[in-house]
């Protein structure tokens, strides 16, 4: 008796399975001819954008990008409660790029990705920087900029630093060594003041140093595209590119010509962004 029960059970429990099957299939078959369906599959060609692998050349590497794709269900439900095809209700999901940045922190970052003109001006603060000249410039500029600032700056100049919250700011080093101990309670304390994670560290050349220590803590270590010496205007008209990290010492040069550059930068179509930003693979900066 026991085991007719548990058999009557079990057709129950498979009843219940191939209807709720079958049940799918109709209901995806219905959303698969439905008309709005159907027009929103015309699109494809239109919106979506394959992503684009990171380059990876020796031990240096270029950011990819992510690509999008219609997102068919979430697209088809909107158009549905709306009543009918609507192209500006078209909803997208992101694809991530196969060979990503985000895999290889062992590998220096050169530039961006961008393809349309846009740099990232990155300055090196030491611990006996005064950096006051170029905020004010900066900042009558209406320029977004990167700061790597040491740690043993940063302790000297705690309050400055908390100003500072219009700018990315990253470490560079403690006391111009990298020490993990020092480095990484260093890099706890900007996070503390600047209530964000640090993503980055800095390298003038290949420095084993620097990358095994950042990739160790997951920071991407970035080498500049163009490092500038002690003729910004000069060199910058020369080697100027898109997507470019452009490095800057904070030294006399810098004060007096950073104005010149930044107006030289724009004059030739280019825009500014945070490094963050100018190395995000994401579609959507």
């Amino acid at each position: 008796m026991n085991a007719k029960k548990i058999l009557q059970g079990l057709l129950v429990i498979l009843l219940l399975m191939f209807s709720f099957y079958y049940t799918n299939k109709s209901i995806e078959l219905i959303r698969e001819t439905d008309p709005i369906m159907k027009q929103i599959k015309t699109t494809d060609s239109k919106y979506n954008l394959e992503a684009e692998n990171a380059k990876i050349i020796d031990d240096k590497i270029i950011p990819g990008k992510s690509g999008k794709q219609i997102d068919y269900e979430k697209s088809y439900s909107k158009m549905k409660q709306y009543g009918g095809y609507n192209e500006s209700l078209t909803v997208f999901k992101e694809v991530s790029p196969a060979i990503s940045i985000e895999d290889y922190y062992d590998k220096y970052i050169i530039k961006g990705n961008k393809e349309e003109k846009a740099v990232a001006l990155v300055f090196k603060v030491l611990p006996n920087s005064s950096i006051d000249k170029i905020v004010n410039i900066l900042t009558n500029k209406k320029v977004r900029a990167t700061f790597f600032l040491d740690g043993l700056y940063i302790e000297n100049n705690t309050q400055l630093v908390q100003t500072l919250n219009q700018f990315e700011l990253e470490l560079l080093s403690y006391d111009q060594k990298y020490e993990e101990v020092y480095f990484n309670s260093s890099l706890n304390y900007l996070n503390s003041l600047t209530k964000k994670e640090g993503k980055y560290c800095y390298g003038d050349y290949d420095q084993k140093e620097i990358i095994e220590l950042c990739s160790k803590l997951n920071l991407h270590t970035v080498l500049p595209t163009i490092k500038i010496g002690n003729f910004p205007y000069n060199e910058i008209k020369t080697k100027l590119e898109n997507s470019a990290i452009i490095s800057f010492p904070i030294n006399s040069s810098t004060e007096i010509e950073l104005s010149t550059v930044i107006d030289y930068i724009i004059q030739k179509g280019y825009s500014f962004l945070t490094l963050d930003s100018l190395l995000q693979e994401s579609y959507e900066k």
